[in-house]
């Protein structure tokens, strides 16, 4: 038995403004190559559920030429994210006009399964422990139904754990090699997309689990750099220093995604930097604490805003860059929140910047609350979904004032003389720590 796991993989903005204007811009398209060339964590942990006595094969959709005859496979697994949903849903509908059935996953198919059965044999929902153990055995039954809903908590408890099968990206070229430490995240952002979408509570994976994914994905790749495939890393300090011990040894360059509450932590940073933590993703999301009222349950975000500042620094002086990730389009934001950004960009400290706008993402509670409040756009807009093209209409702007306020801070703020200027500035923090000048 044969079975190919597809992952659609390369994400493009839509609006043709800041398409042509992201060509010119290299931060900006550098990250959207990172971003690309990721493997599907996900894929390779279907493969890993999947019964040893099954020929498993790996593709990225690039890899598949549109103008030849698909190759043949008992079964097809695809996944997906929103804004390739549609590219997806025809190489689905390529593989089973050819007669070959065709199981859809991911998260948009996790929020939309309804819109997906209708290209697929099989779709399953949430994560793929248990689901697809059981699917497979369905399958080679002849009885494989046309829904399964994985598990959404456990998943790092036996017996439903398995390692990824990263011996399947051997070969192959990859700028980044995804590892995951936890799913979910406490913070419960209205907007969230993530993982948080897929489980019932924070879980978090054992140390020793993690370095031992690490250790095999050493092992298939050549001096891979890790991204760690989290929500939000550091939720649990213990945890997380516990973690950052174990991997020293291994001697790795990596990154994540995290809150503000890093910085709270002196030993915590110094571990961080000692382990090759080299950058952290931080969504701060405006500039203005009075901007995050109402993005998460508790308020968290608005209430810890006011450091900022001195978080970036003292994060930052350990050698670790921060990438600040902003948010246009919020509902508080008026035009004003373009030159206001500008500004605390300028003066932060930050050496990387994300800009991206407010992004209904199907199933989402801010999906939900914007389709009740009837400021979608349309009804569908699953190839907008790209954190960079506008879907809505926002309360204190017209649309057109939030994406000539994109371009406006896409054109300040991804240019090599302001990179230049806001790294001058970065290893000046470093120098000041460490007292001594940084190459």
């Amino acid at each position: 038995m044969k079975i190919c796991l597809v992952a659609m993989s390369g994400v493009r903005v839509r609006t043709p403004e800041l398409a042509e204007l992201g060509v010119t811009l290299p931060q900006f398209v550098n990250r959207g190559k990172v971003v690309a060339s990721l493997p599907s964590l996900g894929l390779l942990t279907v493969a890993a559920l999947t019964p040893d006595d099954i020929d498993v094969t790996y593709r990225e959709v690039s890899e598949l030429d549109q103008n030849e005859e698909l190759e043949a496979f008992d079964l097809v697994g695809i996944s997906s994210y929103s804004a390739q949903i549609d590219e997806a849903y025809a190489l689905a509908d390529r593989y089973r006009a050819l007669g070959i059935p065709v199981v859809l996953g991911g998260l948009h198919v996790s929020m939309m399964p309804h819109e997906a059965a209708k290209h697929a044999d099989s779709v399953v929902r949430y994560g793929a422990e248990e689901a697809w153990p059981r699917l497979i055995e369905d399958f080679r039954q002849g009885r494989m139904k046309p829904l399964y809903e994985g598990l959404r908590s456990g998943v790092f408890e036996a017996p439903h754990y398995v390692k990824p099968r990263f011996d399947l990206l051997r070969g192959r070229s990859y700028n980044r090699i995804t590892v995951q430490t936890s799913r979910g995240c406490p913070r419960k952002c209205e907007f969230c997309a993530a993982s948080i979408r897929i489980t019932s509570t924070f879980q978090q994976k054992p140390v020793d689990r993690v370095v031992d994914e690490i250790r095999s994905a050493i092992d298939v790749t050549h001096h891979p750099f890790f991204e760690l495939a989290d929500d939000n890393t550091f939720v649990n300090k213990r945890w997380g220093k516990e973690f950052l011990k174990a991997i020293i040894p291994l001697e790795i360059s990596w990154f994540t995604e995290t809150d503000i509450s890093i910085a709270d932590d002196d030993e915590l940073l110094d571990l961080l930097a000692e382990s090759g933590c080299r950058q952290i993703l931080i969504g701060m999301e405006s500039p203005d604490g009075d901007d995050l009222v109402g993005l998460d349950p508790r308020d968290w975000k608005r209430k810890h805003s006011d450091q900022y500042v001195q978080a970036i620094e003292k994060i930052q002086s350990r050698g670790i860059t921060v990438n600040g990730c902003f948010i246009l389009g919020l509902e508080n934001h008026t035009t004003e929140v373009f030159p206001r950004m500008k500004e605390f960009i300028d003066h932060s400290g930050l050496l990387e910047v994300q800009i991206t706008v407010l992004t209904p993402f199907p199933g989402t509670p801010l999906y939900h609350r914007m389709h009740r409040e009837g400021s979608l756009l349309r009804e569908r807009y699953w190839d907008r979904c790209t954190l960079f093209d506008v879907n809505f209409q926002p309360k204190n702007m017209t649309v057109e004032e939030l994406e000539e306020g994109m371009r406006y801070l896409f054109s300040e703020v991804y240019n090599e003389r302001e990179y230049t200027r806001r790294k001058r500035q970065y290893m000046e923090i470093v120098k000041q720590r460490h007292g001594a000048s940084v190459m």
